[in-house]
């Protein structure tokens, strides 16, 4: 589909910019994302030629150059539904110049000298940068060059900073601004945690850390207090804190250090020192942007706090966005457990932004997926089968089946929770493999293994405890492993030595009259809380799934 606005092409989507400022990169993403055939007008030239730019230029010269690059973005401009990224010198050219900008929408990537310089001091194809001085040629070109691509551009946006996914959505936001009939690339999911009057929306989609008119409504005052971390905040604070402070909102941040290490009382400490050094009233709304870590702590300081200040949690890992956020579970760490000091205490909105989702790594993103799979597990078995289709999907971040995933996920917690707030009975089946889990982490020490790689560790536990009590057959634990394995989880615990795991487990919250509530399976799909399994029961499962 072509969007116009007057004789302008919206479907042609044409980066400027110096060499380094990432055109090729950001449009294929952009390409990516909005099903559009992608072309570097310098590869084409090489695939028209045979031959690398360098030897165009050393036969050619300069000008001979110029002018394949002419009639190439003739060809290209010509065509429907594309991103094209062009040369640093596009623009030299005046025909050029007029040629882009009533053929489609010129968007300059405007990066600084500086960030142009490291990343293209060691690229040996670039003609221009062959000199004694390649940070003051850069400089020279950025002079002689901004002021052309600023008068050829429709859209300036300012590079950089973030990731290429998050130049991308700043484009389609700009698109979407300039030419209100260009749709958004997905539409927001919205859900809700039915709790009666302390019911709150969970939002899911991408731009939403723009999107101040689904936080505005959550504030009693306009102030708020940002804690989030050390990774985390040079990613995603300033596009928060810019959000906020256009909408007339003051800004108090304190910034964590990262990592299950350090959820721990010290650490809670910080946070309430931000708040009382800023002076922040009751009324004052805290904000958790990150992951699983930052949000319990947050949730814990903002129950605690003048006995209760609301919270809004912008979970920024897939564990966080279809588990920790939702549900109002907070806490520390104890040396003798994990999240043993803490409270129920549920956010005002959950906004689960999928973009911040492209920076997380790999290793974070598996772990995620344990929290995902555990819902299949113990209450979804359509989802379950769904996950076993898609799984590869999710790994390469497609964000349709992200959304779709977490969208999910929420609804089978939200469910739970609206159901068993506190946890007195079937919310106790989100923990499947979570007490094995617990006890991997604790006897490792917080933050060697990932709480997602001890949950599918523990779940595979369960999951041979339930086929030693008869209830899932030997084909679906190797189901189970299968899946898990395929998300690059662990399926075998370490070896801590039996009695030590049972000795951890022995504090698990889950502990009632001094028995141990264990969350098997019955069935795929059917979770169950089961009260009666002997240590020497546990001691067998625990032996048969660690290597």
């Amino acid at each position: 589909m072509i969007w116009t606005s007057g004789e302008l092409r919206v479907s042609c989507l044409i980066l400027i910019g110096m060499m380094g400022a990432g055109k090729t990169t950001v449009g294929k993403e952009l390409a990516r994302r909005r099903k559009l055939r992608f072309a570097d007008c310098d590869h084409e030239i090489i695939a028209r030629t045979g031959v690398s730019i360098p030897t165009i230029f050393e036969i050619e010269g300069e000008e001979g150059f110029r002018r394949r690059e002419t009639h190439m973005m003739d060809e290209l401009t010509q065509e429907p539904d594309i991103v094209i990224a062009t040369g640093g010198g596009v623009v030299l050219s005046p025909l050029n110049r007029e040629l882009m900008r009533t053929r489609g929408v010129v968007i300059y990537l405007n990066v600084p000298p500086q960030i142009l310089y490291e990343r293209t001091r060691h690229d040996r194809n670039r003609p221009l940068l062959q000199v004694d001085n390649p940070r003051q040629r850069i400089e020279e070109l950025f002079q002689q060059r901004d002021p052309l691509y600023r008068e050829a551009a429709h859209l300036i946006i300012e590079g950089g900073r973030g990731n290429p996914g998050t130049m991308v959505r700043m484009i389609e936001n700009a698109l979407h601004k300039l030419w209100p009939t260009e749709p958004e690339s997905e539409l927001m999911r919205t859900l809700n945690v039915a709790l009666g009057e302390r019911a709150y929306p969970i939002h899911i989609g991408r731009g939403l850390l723009e999107r101040a008119d689904l936080i505005l409504p959550q504030l009693k005052t306009k102030r708020v207090a940002i804690v989030t971390n050390d990774v985390v905040g040079p990613l995603y604070l300033e596009r928060l804190r810019a959000t906020l402070e256009a909408a007339g909102m003051q800004v108090a941040v304190v910034s964590l250090p990262d990592g299950e290490a350090h959820k721990d009382l010290p650490t809670l400490n910080r946070i309430f020192d931000m708040l009382l050094a800023e002076r922040c009233e009751r009324s004052t709304t805290l904000i958790a942007l990150g992951g699983g870590v930052v949000g319990d702590m947050g949730g814990f300081a903002a129950a605690c706090y003048q006995r209760g200040m609301p919270f809004i949690q912008i979970p920024t890992t897939l564990l966080a966005q279809v588990d920790s956020s939702v549900g109002g579970k907070t806490a520390v760490n104890h040396a003798l457990g994990k999240n043993m000091i803490g409270a129920f205490y549920q956010p005002r909105l959950v906004l689960a932004d999928i973009d911040t989702l492209s920076t997380l790594p790999v290793r974070e993103l598996s772990a995620g997926l344990a929290e995902v799979i555990k819902y299949g597990l113990i209450r979804d078995l359509e989802f379950l089968e769904w996950l076993e289709q898609n799984l590869e999907r999710l790994l390469a971040r497609e964000p349709e089946a992200l959304a779709y995933a977490i969208e999910r996920s929420c609804r089978n917690k939200a469910e739970v929770v609206a159901a068993d707030e506190t946890e007195q009975g079937e919310r106790a089946l989100l923990n499947l493999g979570h007490t094995f889990g617990h006890a991997i982490e604790t006897g490792l020490g917080y933050g060697e293994w990932l709480h997602g790689e001890a949950v599918a560790a523990g779940t595979m536990m369960a999951a041979q405890l339930s086929h030693q009590l008869g209830w899932l057959s030997a084909a679906d634990v190797e189901r189970i492993s299968a899946l898990f394995e395929r998300a690059g989880l662990p399926v075998w615990g370490p070896r801590l030595g039996v009695e030590r795991y049972l000795e951890l487990m022995a504090h698990d919250k889950k502990v009632e009259a001094g028995k141990l509530r264990l969350i098997l399976l019955r069935a795929l799909g059917q979770g169950v809380i089961h009260g009666d399994a002997s240590p020497a029961e546990m001691a067998a499962a625990i032996e048969a799934r660690c290597r």
